[in-house]
Formats: C-alpha cells, sequence, structure tokens
C-alpha cells in the first residue's frame, strides 16, 4: 500500500483564532492516530489565514476515498468546512510503488526485481502493447525511474 501525504486547507475563511486551530490539531490528532494516521507538525496559527494546512500521512490507493477521510476528519476536528488540497506520494522504492506509479497512468503490469552487478536493484516491467500506444514508453520509464530510484526496464507483451 502506497504512502500518500494529504493536505487539507482547514481554515478556508481564516475565522479560526490561535488558541482554537491548536486546540483543534491536538483533536485532529486525536481522531487521527486511532486510525494509522500520522498528523504532521504544522503551526497553523503562524501560517497565513486563507493558507492553514494541515498535513497528513495516509496509507491507500484510491485518492478520491483518502481526500473525503481527511476531510472528514478535518471537519470533525476544527467544526469548518475543510477543503482538500495537494495529494502527494512518498515512494519508498517498492513494489507497490511501481504499481502505484503505473496505476497514475491506468495501466497495469508484471514488474519483477532482480539485483544489479553494481548492488543496485533492476525493475523489469512488462505492459502490454496497446498501452504503449496510448502512452509513451518514456513517460512510464520516468516516473518509474524518478519513483523507484533504480534501473528500470520496459518491455512488452
Amino acid at each position: 500500500m502506497r504512502t500518500v501525504v494529504v493536505r487539507i486547507r482547514v481554515d478556508p475563511a481564516g475565522e479560526l483564532s490561535g488558541a482554537q486551530l491548536t486546540e483543534s490539531m491536538a483533536s485532529l490528532r486525536d481522531l487521527a492516530t486511532p486510525a494509522g494516521i500520522e498528523v504532521l507538525d504544522n503551526n497553523l496559527a503562524a501560517m497565513p489565514a486563507g493558507r492553514r494546512e494541515v498535513e497528513m500521512l495516509m496509507f491507500g490507493g484510491d485518492p478520491e476515498d483518502l481526500k473525503a477521510s481527511a476531510v472528514a476528519l478535518c471537519a470533525k476536528a476544527f467544526g469548518t468546512a475543510p477543503e482538500p488540497g495537494v495529494l502527494t506520494y512518498i515512494s519508498r522504492g517498492t513494489d507497490d510503488d511501481a504499481r502505484g506509479v503505473l496505476a497514475g497512468f491506468g495501466l497495469t503490469g508484471d514488474i519483477e526485481r532482480v539485483p544489479g552487478d553494481d548492488g543496485l536493484d533492476v525493475i523489469t516491467v512488462t505492459l502490454r502493447k496497446t498501452d504503449l500506444e496510448r502512452i509513451p514508453e518514456s513517460r512510464i520509464h520516468t516516473a518509474l525511474e524518478a519513483s523507484l530510484n533504480c534501473e528500470v526496464r520496459i518491455r512488452t507483451s
């Protein structure tokens, strides 16, 4: 399962005081921790009123579900109408990360990992030829290399 940083604007109208923001962050942590969600430390009171954003480390595959869950938690903790922000994937170079990159393109493929001669892994991804007609191989290759930080080879079936 992929690790995602989900950002939520918790006070879009800029109406909460510093004390309310601090109290609400504590409440958010109390709600998030049992669900396996880590809330990153942000000094919301120091942020400009329209840019008060929490960051949560969540695990999952469906970005819309993750955003919806995060918005619901923030609404409960802050008593506002939170807005979803940017969602970013954290890559640890795992096969799940490779599958996530492929899913971002709407693809599936077979992934094989072997140690390279220099001690670094070599990932071979097998995709259907028809998939490469829709999306250039170079885009997929670049995204996989950036995410996995290892040599990537793409072959077709």
